[in-house]
């Protein structure tokens, strides 16, 4: 009885955002006018731009561009796009926003080449064109040419359009006076999308160039086609498949950024061009930059990105927003109210966009209303699940503590004060923890067997990977008083391997009470799933470090064998409460498969090596007097 009430809820919930969207949709046709114009850039290439207008001229309009590779589907003047029914885009509509979607140079139906994250060019001169550019020619083009503009722009954009969006607060342009980057893409070698400390984010990049990366010869509405895979299960497929070279092999040689991902391997001259965070200097308009806690695609770009503006840019008015959000969640995907089995407790999708976004962008389009109430940095802390208003991020407050793998598992404030025996590798002390890493079982980034790699993985549960020898746990004693952290995390590891390299992959973890359930009447249903939520192990942080970039990413080192090394490395901000009673857990492995591509554990060129070079690791976990590990946590006294 109790599944049938709630698939009869879900449908008539669904049945009503349906009932919404068709009330919607037969408002902005008899409100708005939808035209398309090739707008010309300065080199004489045209982009292709679809603009969305309020028949009312009895008072001028604010501008809203989103600059897309995505397509501005559906494409023809009386179709107008289903993206501007969603809670997201008709609440600007509603208030009379002229609204302009433009696909980006050589994309869809828009002229020229398209280059991945092209660089920014700070010393243009003539003709010469960078997408900073391509948003100045287009802004330009339009508060002359739309009829009743007020001559104030702003832009937003998630994912890749976050980069578009910062690209355009770098164009100069007088009448843009807000922008709004969402989960950008800053920085595709350090931290978003497809490499993580250098580490290939394998199972993104290989589904999304596969299709994404095919070339457009001519301007087309046609969207492209991702690899047919073979099977169902990612897992089997990515380590049938073995090495890159072979997945090189199903991509083709016509990718030509996967070639390009394949040819440099360093964080050499060309990745640093497209890290947008060199440039923040040059930004003049407002800016509101937006992230997801756990955005599996871009949350270091959020955090990174709102740090670069602050420490170079401080006379522009930047401000932070970082809610409990999948990737792009709070632009009218959901209500943010839960993600996989960890529930929030509201509705922080519909907070966001009420009280910070429309706000932003009516004060500085419109010279209506305040930004006074909009903090500085606006954080959702999970686990206490309520927001914070902030003066600033990291918290000033903030006491960053090393938290220390002990004997037997322990995580503790207290160092470990047992000296190690000096002996050799083999040899069984009780100051380190010992595993062996076998390319040929890696170990899964998820418990579920699916296709494409999962949202919900950043809040999964972890008991799957506590149970296998090759994840090494350290766990806290259960909580006295909560302990809430909010800023960077720095994992400071002292191991040994028996080979030339390896990665290392340390995650934080929130251990529920073994007793644990959620009061529905505070938290609601969730996902609706009957999930067992007692002894629960959230993952709150994870990442991965290639260990051979341990010293510099421009310069990568091989590990001398048995030797004791030094790995250390940033993971992205957290801010989360562990509640009284909990525990706190970190995990290390040396796999995440099929997130991240394997390690050979061999020092060579990971990108072109073959089957033949993936061999074992013994690696240990130092945890000894003058060699201990630890975690260094943010910790907000």
């Amino acid at each position: 009885m109790k599944k049938i009430v709630l698939t009869a809820v879900c449908t008539f919930i669904f049945l009503l955002a349906i009932a919404q969207n068709n009330q919607d949709s037969i408002w902005l046709r008899e409100n708005y006018t939808k035209q398309e114009q090739m707008i010309p850039m300065r080199d004489g290439s045209r982009l292709y731009t679809a603009i969305y207008a309020p028949k009312d001229n009895s008072t001028p309009h604010p501008i809203l561009f989103n600059r897309t590779p995505y397509a501005c589907a559906p494409y023809g003047p009386n179709k107008f796009s289903a993206r501007l029914y969603s809670t997201y885009w008709i609440n600007y509509a509603r208030m009379g926003y002229i609204i302009a979607i433009q696909d980006v140079r050589g994309r869809y139906m828009s002229e020229g080449d398209f280059v991945d994250v092209r660089p920014f060019n700070p010393g243009k001169k003539g003709t010469e064109f960078d997408e900073a550019s391509d948003t100045y020619d287009a802004i330009d083009w339009m508060v002359k040419n739309i009829p009743s503009n007020n001559g104030r722009v702003g832009v937003f954009g998630i994912s890749y359009p976050g980069f578009y969006s910062t690209m355009a607060a770098l164009s100069g342009h007088p009448a843009l006076k807000a922008v709004s980057p969402q989960a950008p893409v800053t920085d595709w070698f350090i931290g978003d999308d497809f490499h993580h400390n250098g580490a290939l984010m394998l199972m993104d990049g290989f589904d999304f160039y596969s299709g994404f990366g095919k070339p457009r010869p001519k301007p087309t509405t046609d969207r492209e086609e991702s690899y047919d895979y073979p099977s169902s299960d990612n897992y089997d497929f990515f380590l049938r498949t073995g090495a890159l070279k072979n997945f090189s092999k199903l991509m083709g040689d016509s990718i030509k950024f996967w070639t390009d991902l394949m040819n440099h391997p360093v964080y050499d001259d060309w990745w640093k061009a497209r890290n947008t965070r060199n440039f923040a200097d040059r930004v003049k308009p407002a800016m509101l930059v937006v992230g997801g806690l756990f955005d599996a695609e871009d949350c270091f770009g959020a955090w990174n990105l709102y740090k670069a503006l602050e420490e170079k840019n401080k006379q522009v008015d930047t401000r932070l927003v970082m809610g409990p959000w999948f990737h792009g969640a709070w632009g009218g995907r959901g209500d943010g109210s839960f993600l996989g089995n960890v529930r929030f407790g509201s509705k922080t999708s519909e907070y966001y966009q009420q009280e910070i976004e429309i706000p932003f962008f009516n004060f500085y389009l419109t010279l209506k209303g305040t930004v006074g109430e909009i903090a500085e940095a606006s954080i959702f802390f999970s686990g206490e699940n309520q927001w914070r208003r902030l003066k600033q991020w990291p918290p000033q407050q903030v006491q960053y503590t090393p938290y220390y793998f002990n004997n037997k598992g322990v995580l503790s404030t207290t160092a470990p004060a047992l000296k190690g025996s000096g002996g050799l590798f083999g040899d069984k002390t009780l100051t380190s923890t010992e595993y062996t890493s076998d390319p040929a079982k890696p170990v899964p980034y998820t418990e579920a067997v699916h296709l494409g790699r999962t949202r919900e993985y950043m809040t999964d549960d972890q008991r799957f990977a506590s149970r296998r020898p090759d994840v090494v746990c350290f766990t806290s004693a259960v909580l006295t008083e909560d302990l809430t952290l909010g800023g960077p995390l720095t994992a400071e590891l002292k191991v040994s391997i028996s080979t030339t390299d390896a990665d290392f992959v340390v995650k934080l973890i929130d251990v529920f009470p073994d007793d644990f359930v959620y009061n529905e009447r505070e938290y609601g249903k969730g996902n609706g799933k009957d999930y067992p939520m007692g002894g629960y192990q959230m993952l709150v942080r994870g990442e991965i470090m290639r260990g051979k970039f341990r010293n510099s990413f421009e310069r990568p080192e091989p590990f001398l064998p048995f030797k004791k090394t030094d790995v250390s490395f940033a993971l992205p901000d957290v801010a989360h409460t562990f509640r009284k009673g909990h525990r706190v857990m970190i995990q290390v492995q040396s796999s995440w498969f099929p997130l991240a591509d394997r390690n050979p554990q061999k020092f060579t060129d990971i990108y072109h090596c073959s089957d033949s070079d993936f061999q074992k690791a013994d690696i240990r976990i130092f945890h000894e007097a003058g060699a201990a590990s630890r975690i260094i946590l943010p910790v907000i006294r």
